[in-house]
């Protein structure tokens, strides 16, 4: 079992910054591929980031390229999101999820959410 609790999340305007991270624990950290999605309302979760077990190899949907950057502390057993520039359309729960080998659209472990709201 490996369990993810996320944190960073909060309300900041359009143009800011935040930073969400997911701590992991319970099997080794670093045996796992790492990633993010997120969930607006009315709509269906989506793919937003991923990070492979070497923690090298990054992975990003279209909508978030060059604003957002995926990485991993394996001596905290953490995976962060640095998200920049935001926009009132990245409003969403933010979700941490954890593959054995890579991130799949139905990850084995999920967070219980993060929310992140970007006001015009």
């Amino acid at each position: 079992q490996v369990q993810l609790v996320e944190s960073g999340g909060g309300l900041v305007q359009a143009g800011g910054s935040l930073r969400l991270a997911c701590a992991a624990s319970g099997r080794t950290f670093s045996n796992y591929a790492m990633g993010w999605f997120r969930q607006a309302p009315g709509k269906e979760r989506e793919f937003v980031a991923a990070i492979r077990r070497n923690g090298v190899k990054t992975g990003y949907a279209d909508s978030v390229k060059s604003r957002f950057t995926i990485y991993s502390d394996n001596a905290e057993n953490t995976v962060y999101q640095q998200m920049n520039n935001l926009k009132p359309e990245d409003t969403a729960v933010y979700y941490c999820a954890a593959d054995p080998v890579v991130i799949t659209r139905t990850p084995d472990y999920w967070g219980q959410g993060t929310q992140v709201t970007v006001s015009p």
